[in-house]
């Protein structure tokens, strides 16, 4: 089945189909969503009995237009997003959906769905603009954000997250990026630093939101004031479906930084050169751009009386090639 082709515009059939029907969630359906609903899951959802069905029939045209497709849910899907590399770090597009295999608690499941291409993004900035990030380094996070924001398309949705002594959302989520951009800019040093919390916060209010759904810090990680643990930080982002992207500016990064981006899914940076800023944050539009959303029904009875933790594994057959993944997740 042809693919959307990166930097190009979906044609407007399927663009439409992937606005309306596909969100960003990773959420496991449990057997009893019927009665729970569930905003900002991938699959539709409805009563346990359903199934899903897809069926995209794409014209030979050099348009290649979506000419049906249709959805219906089943009990039980897990919905993973995955980035591919190559040797040199570089993005690798295109790969057609017998390259890969999903692995739940180190045993093979059956991919149910498959989709690769550009979908509507939903991203908060989270900006460090305490008094430990004053001068360089908040210089540096307002121009890394501009270059961000500045990457990412017009469909997609941006936010921006102030980490101080306390957190604030500055500009709520929206695909105008202009009052932002101007926020951004005004930022000024001030109190002391809440980044626990404001990791925390920034996944509550993505968690049900629809397209695919990333949080990128900007900070020199050096927590003061959160009433949030980083042992509670990963565990929260165990819990969500968020891609977490921290970009630790300064001397060091935290061990806390790389434990987020792997559990997640997301990539960790270090960032003390201003000349890496553009090439770093271009990479993350880039690498949010061109992931792959795999679905499957775990063939693990889902558990009814307990809550439990599940790994996830996503390969691929190329042995030159390297997937990034969320690391499992949380039947509750």
């Amino acid at each position: 089945m042809p693919l959307p082709i990166s930097g190009r515009r979906l044609a407007p059939k399927m663009s439409m189909m992937i606005t309306r029907m596909i969100s960003i969630s990773g959420r496991p359906i449990g057997p009893n969503s019927a009665t729970r609903p569930i905003s900002g899951s991938f699959f539709t959802q409805w009563p346990r009995a359903a199934t899903i069905l897809l069926i995209l029939t794409l014209t030979s045209a050099a348009s290649a237009e979506l000419v049906h497709a249709q959805f219906l849910s089943r009990v039980n899907e897990v919905e993973v997003y995955a980035s591919v590399t190559d040797a040199k770090g570089r993005v690798v597009k295109d790969l057609p959906r017998d390259t890969f295999a999903v692995l739940e608690d180190e045993k093979p499941q059956p991919i149910t769905a498959f989709i690769s291409g550009e979908f509507p993004a939903a991203v908060a900035l989270a900006v460090d603009r305490s008094v430990s990030m004053a001068g360089k380094p908040l210089t540096m996070a307002r121009t890394a954000g501009r270059a961000f924001v500045g990457s990412l398309k017009p469909e997609d949705r941006a936010m921006l997250i102030g980490i101080s002594g306390e957190v604030e959302v500055l500009s709520p989520l929206s695909t105008d990026k202009e009052p932002l951009l101007k926020t951004l800019d005004l930022l000024d040093p001030w109190s002391s630093t809440s980044l626990h919390d404001a990791i925390i916060k920034s996944l509550d209010l993505l968690e049900h939101e629809t397209g695919r759904r990333a949080i990128v810090v900007l900070s020199d990680g050096e927590d003061r004031y959160s009433s949030a643990t980083a042992a509670a930080v990963v565990e929260r982002a165990r819990r969500s479906d968020v891609l977490i992207y921290p970009i630790a500016i300064g001397k060091l990064r935290p061990p806390l930084f790389a434990e987020l981006a792997t559990v997640s899914g997301g990539r960790s940076f270090h960032l003390n050169d201003p000349r890496e800023l553009a090439p770093t944050l271009a990479a993350i539009a880039d690498d949010l751009r061109s992931q792959y959303l795999i679905g499957y029904a775990p063939s693990r009875a889902w558990p009814t009386d307990e809550t439990q933790w599940r790994s996830i594994v996503v390969k691929v057959s190329r042995l030159d090639l390297k997937v990034r993944a969320r690391s499992g997740y949380s039947t509750r």
